[in-house]
């Protein structure tokens, strides 16, 4: 590699694609097209970006395993910022694959991160855990010693495990500011954030009050009775009851919960449980074979008693009763979840990663559209859809410069 090439691919390395540009835009060898692409990536021309990095491949030829290789994980990650998530993992895998038997350990482990940050961007929590098992990154480069903890601060904050997020996060600031790319320090920060900012509502004796991911996780050995509306399970500190396929028995003991220690009345609980806008005989028919229902679901747990106007939820064993929230009640507040991360998300992405048909998503994505929650921009395939505004450039790029 030649010094121009060099002093490019330092230049990528520090975070400034545009002294990148001004050493290589005039050249078309493979070596040139890839950094090319690697700096249009990082300026946000993502599809210039993947054509440039797919020629560069083509110009590196069979023989040139390892540049071939290395350009399969720059595509990758443009296709994680994309959020393509259908894009094939067998073929980073291989990638990776190729790059540890020749000895390229720095593009290697950069490859198995972005196999780690898809699996948890998808919820496989334990497959994403299970990239970083036995790995130790301490001999890496900043930038890929701050992918790694980011990726295990991620884990740990989806499994309410808050201490050890907020440690994964401070070596991640460490190793950002080591790494002086300023777009990396800004991604540390934007999932420090996240710690900061109330993560779910606690209703409690008709009051309600945000809570923190902390207080979300001492929940968890809480003695008190929790009723989940997050995850629609209800648990004490000996016993839990999934309802998360069984949505009236949750909308019931919800609306129970928050009412607690007082009683629902039935026509209150017919609207909370079925939508009726006005309780008759079949309805309140309907209603007791659904408290039956609820009653063997929760044993161990909690009776309900009929009273004279309606229902009381009675712990067995917990002393009070709580309602955790979500932040904001929303009928795809999921989807929103997913589009809040500031990167441009396609129907097919969200549906892979929310696990439901992509012409669900789809139905979904419609009616925020028209309630302007969210905005789309593109066609046919193409089209990506965002919650406004909508971002000017990637914040998420990590791309190892293919230093000598």
């Amino acid at each position: 590699m030649d010094s121009l090439m060099t002093a490019a691919a330092r230049a990528l390395a520090a975070g400034d694609p545009l002294g990148a540009l001004n050493r290589v835009a005039l050249r078309d060898d493979a070596p040139a097209l890839a950094l090319r692409g690697i700096a249009m990536a990082q300026l946000g021309d993502l599809d210039r970006a993947r054509a440039l990095i797919r020629a560069a491949a083509r110009a590196f030829g069979v023989r040139q395993a390892v540049a071939r290789a290395r350009c399969v994980v720059a595509e990758a990650e443009i296709a994680f910022v994309s959020r393509d998530l259908g894009w094939p993992a067998k073929a980073l895998h291989a990638a990776r694959t190729t790059l540890e038997q020749h000895g390229d350990r720095v593009n290697a482990a950069h490859a198995r991160y972005l196999e780690a940050r898809r699996l948890l961007l998808i919820g496989r929590l334990d497959a994403a855990e299970g990239e970083l098992a036995d790995f130790e990154p301490a001999s890496l480069p900043p930038a890929l010693r701050t992918a790694h903890d980011l990726v295990v601060a991620g884990i740990a904050m989806r499994r309410l495990r808050i201490r050890q997020a907020r440690t994964a996060l401070t070596r991640a600031r460490l190793a950002a500011r080591q790494s002086g790319i300023p777009a990396l320090a800004a991604e540390v920060e934007s999932a420090t954030l996240i710690l900061d900012t109330p993560a779910a509502r606690l209703v409690a004796g008709g009051s309600e009050r945000p809570v923190m991911l902390e207080e979300v996780e001492a929940l968890q050995t809480s003695k008190a009775l929790v009723i989940d509306a997050c995850r629609h399970i209800v648990r004490d500190a000996e016993k839990e009851a999934s309802l998360a396929r069984r949505p009236v028995l949750f909308a019931l003991v919800r609306a129970l919960g928050e009412v607690w220690p007082g009683d629902m009345s039935r026509d209150e609980l017919v609207a909370r449980a079925f939508g009726a806008k006005s309780a008759d005989e079949s309805h309140r028919a309907r209603l007791r074979v659904e408290m039956g229902r609820l009653r063997a679901t929760l044993r161990g747990l909690a009776t309900v008693d009929a009273t004279s106007r309606g229902f009381l939820l009675v712990p067995r064993r917990a002393g009070e009763v709580l309602v955790l929230a979500r932040p904001v009640e929303e009928k795809y507040a999921a989807v929103l979840a997913f589009l809040s991360d500031g990167e441009a998300w396609s129907s097919s992405a969200l549906a892979l990663a929310l696990g439901a048909s992509q012409r669900t998503v789809q139905r979904a994505l419609d009616e925020l559209a028209f309630a302007a929650k969210v905005q789309f921009f593109g066609r046919g395939r193409a089209r990506r859809w965002v919650t406004p505004p909508v971002p000017s450039f990637a914040t998420t790029l990590l791309l190892p410069p293919p230093l000598p």
